[in-house]
């Protein structure tokens, strides 16, 4: 399985940034890029390649990176961005995942997929899976998805994309949806995570607190080696939850 990595525009890239300046978009994205790669690769039968300069040392024009992953045989392709909204702060928000205006089957199942990913591990806003001409999703001769992950221009959510676990949240989405999809199975051992659950990476953002809400009995996984990674909670679920933690009499 092929998958071709491209982290959005490059570090002087005019405007890719927020309105204070403190953030540029391909920090975020490279970021996202470089834990992502370290998600597929607990994967058997996974080759990475970014399409992007990793060290940042220029914007490689799309042309170039669209036929360095078309030339590769790269069976996904996936750009990963921060979205912005004018030129300053505002409320424009949340998490939209985009395809072609014309897109394959795979495209859509990627998406959807990716996209249900991000917005139950994140819990921003769902702007929903859109169609758009861009160059990434029309040159590419593979199923391909573009996410933009928060508006830089949203004060709130820059805060986000500044943060490591939030990157790391992002990554870890993109990678269950793809492995979701394709049917992606760990390598022997990589799978040996928290509290013996196969789906939960030691270096999980939440690792941590799955490991607590275990041990203490809040919360039980839904097998003995799967935690249920990214799926939500039905309403009797918490009930049972609140009633762990002591909160109804």
């Amino acid at each position: 399985m092929r998958i071709a990595i491209d982290a959005g525009h490059g570090p002087e890239t005019a405007g890719k940034r927020t309105p204070d300046g403190t953030l540029r978009e391909f920090h975020f994205n490279s970021k996202v890029a470089a834990y992502a790669r370290s998600g597929f690769e607990k994967y058997e039968a996974v080759d990475i390649k970014f399409v992007h300069a990793e060290d940042g040392s220029r914007d490689v024009p799309l042309k170039e990176r669209t036929d360095k992953a078309n030339a590769w045989g790269a069976g996904v392709y996936i750009s990963i961005h921060a979205n912005a909204h004018g030129n300053g702060w505002n409320q424009a928000e949340g998490i939209e995942t985009y395809v072609h205006t014309r897109p394959s089957t795979g495209s859509l199942r990627l998406a959807e997929a990716v996209h249900r990913q991000l917005i139950r591990q994140t819990g921003r806003r769902d702007r929903g899976v859109k169609t758009a001409n861009f160059q990434v999703l029309r040159e590419t001769k593979m199923p391909s998805i573009l996410v933009e992950c928060g508006f830089m221009t949203n004060r709130e959510e820059a805060g986000l994309l500044k943060s490591d676990s939030y990157r790391r949240q992002c990554a870890a989405a993109i990678v269950a949806g793809t492995a979701e999809v394709y049917g992606l199975k760990l390598k022997p051992g990589g799978g040996e995570g928290v509290s013996g659950f196969k789906d939960v990476p030691k270096d999980h953002w939440a690792a941590g607190a799955i490991k607590k809400a275990v041990e203490a009995g809040i919360m039980n996984g839904i097998s003995n080696e799967q935690f249920g990674l990214g799926q939500p909670v039905t309403r009797e679920q918490l009930a049972v939850i609140l009633d762990r933690l002591g909160l109804l009499k």
